[in-house]
């Protein structure tokens, strides 16, 4: 499918590595200008370059979201962009009610909430200018079906779907759109390493593909089996960010393999 993105121009943030990674590449293989946001200049530049082997164009920017000097920086080096997709974010799989303070909540806000904020802010009115924009908020299933661990995690995700909502309807009637995507467990060469160990562990299996179907029932019932890969997550996001999506605004897309329960942990 033709996507019509040939000769737009795009940032996303935290695409030096898994799923930003993911969007970053299939954006410039749709003919996308894409600047790889990170905070690591080796990762962050090695992203570039793989992309421009494949012919296709890509500049990086390096800088703290949490900040608003660094969403600035980011800003101001990323320049006039068509699309924004505020992936940027952190979660704490093991972290509960019990040993979280108030300081934890409000770093998990600052960075996946307000580092979205702050460039929103600074480019999204010139979106709202040129007449044409696409944003699109990074959340997660747990914003709509919460578990009893990171329960600050969870209400961070949720507050980017109610983010991207709330920006449709002030960007009504101007060609620029909003909308989240919220994955479930997403599969990269770190967490597959991780839930092997974690897998062998609990007696699941030796294998990874002996482990996951375990791990799923176990951890994160969906209906498709196994945790979804990257590229099936950014598939969505980088249709929402394309002309043949211009009809959705202020929506969250589940792309979760149909999670359909989260067990006590």
């Amino acid at each position: 499918m033709e996507l019509q993105l040939a000769g737009k121009r795009a940032l996303v943030t935290g695409s030096s590595a898994g799923l930003g990674e993911s969007v970053a590449k299939l954006l410039a293989a749709e003919g996308v200008s894409v600047v790889v946001h990170g905070r690591d200049a080796a990762k962050t530049e090695q992203v570039v370059k793989a992309i421009e082997a494949e012919g296709n164009r890509a500049t990086f920017v390096l800088g703290d979201l949490g900040t608003d000097e660094g969403a600035a920086q980011v800003a101001a080096t990323a320049g006039a962009v068509d699309i924004l997709v505020n992936n940027a974010g952190y979660f704490e799989p093991a972290r509960g009610w019990t040993d979280l303070g108030p300081a934890d909540w409000a770093e998990m806000y600052n960075v996946n909430v307000l580092s979205s904020v702050r460039l929103i802010e600074r480019l999204v009115p010139g979106m709202r200018e040129r007449g044409w924009g696409r944003v699109i908020q990074i959340g997660s299933v747990v914003g709509i079906v919460p578990q009893a661990k990171q329960p600050h995690y969870s209400a961070s995700s949720a507050a980017r779907h109610a983010l991207a909502t709330s920006l449709a309807r002030e960007l009504k009637e101007t060609g620029v759109t909003s909308n989240a995507v919220a994955p479930g467990g997403i599969l990269t060469e770190v967490s597959e390493r991780n839930l092997t160990l974690l897998g062998r562990s609990q007696g699941w299996g030796t294998t990874w593909a002996e482990i996951e179907p375990n791990l799923l029932r176990a951890l994160a019932p969906n209906d498709i089996g196994r945790i979804s890969r990257p590229d099936e997550i950014a598939n969505a996001v980088v249709y929402l960010a394309s002309p043949l999506a211009g009809s959705i605004t202020g929506s969250t897309l589940q792309v979760d393999g149909g999670w359909y329960d989260a067990p006590a942990a």
